[in-house]
């Protein structure tokens, strides 16, 4: 007679959280050049061409002409640096600038959500190691970020992968959810950008935070809670 079956465990339920924008005003990987520059491992033009873009992301949100350009200063940044360093660099820069620029609704939620017995993991096409700062001190489950290349320790300028960003963001949250046995219907996720819809379209929970126009016309349409601010505006039962 065959052994009998074990009733299966609780599947573990996951809050992702984009960072850029919806978690963190701004975007980190800018406070991450401005860092660069304190240590002199950038140029004067580098940090104003780094402010500008970094106005412009407040402002309109994001633009993947300027992210781009932005990520590959910063692989040229840290060719020949180590990952202990950008690991330093980004606390310095998490206690400087990020943890001002962090919004308190959208924080609180994360927090609810762990009150709650939910794994709580950012996601986002900043750097991991600093994605990784971030959850730590925001007592987050843990974080998925782009992967820098390194040898021995050492960047080398290159990506390890493909920046995490649209369609990579609802790939690696389904590939994370996968290996913690969760089902996607049972998830929830937040962000501000259109360019999350990938991601947001997977879970079951998807809200819309200060979206841009594109995001906010979607969620509109298909009844997905909305986080403006201090306000949220719950359109789905």
């Amino acid at each position: 007679m065959p052994a009998p079956e074990h009733e299966p465990e609780h599947r573990p339920v996951i809050a992702f959280f984009d960072i850029d924008n919806t978690l963190v005003r701004g975007a980190t990987v800018y406070f991450v050049g401005f860092g660069a520059w304190r240590l002199h491992l950038l140029t004067v033009r580098d940090v104003a061409a780094f402010a500008w873009q970094q106005a412009r992301f407040i402002a309109v949100g994001e633009n993947m002409r300027h992210t781009e350009s932005t990520r590959d200063r910063t692989l040229a940044m840290l060719a020949g640096h180590t990952e202990d360093e950008l690991r330093r660099l980004g606390e310095d820069v998490y206690d400087r600038q990020i943890e001002a620029r962090l919004r308190a609704d959208v924080v609180a939620e994360a927090r609810q959500h762990l009150e709650r017995g939910h794994q709580v993991w950012l996601v986002s096409a900043t750097g991991d190691i600093v994605a990784q700062v971030i959850a730590r001190r925001l007592g987050a489950t843990g974080a998925l970020g782009t992967l820098f290349e390194a040898v021995d320790g050492v960047f080398t300028g290159r990506l390890s992968g493909e920046m995490l960003h649209g369609t990579e963001k609802s790939t690696a949250a389904r590939r994370l959810a996968d290996d913690l046995g969760a089902d996607l219907g049972d998830c929830w996720a937040y962000s501000d950008s259109a360019n999350d819809l990938p991601l947001l379209r997977s879970v079951g929970h998807p809200v819309a935070v200060n979206p841009d126009k594109r995001l906010s016309s979607v969620a509109t349409a298909e009844g997905w809670s909305v986080m403006t601010d201090k306000k949220r505006q719950t359109r789905r039962a």
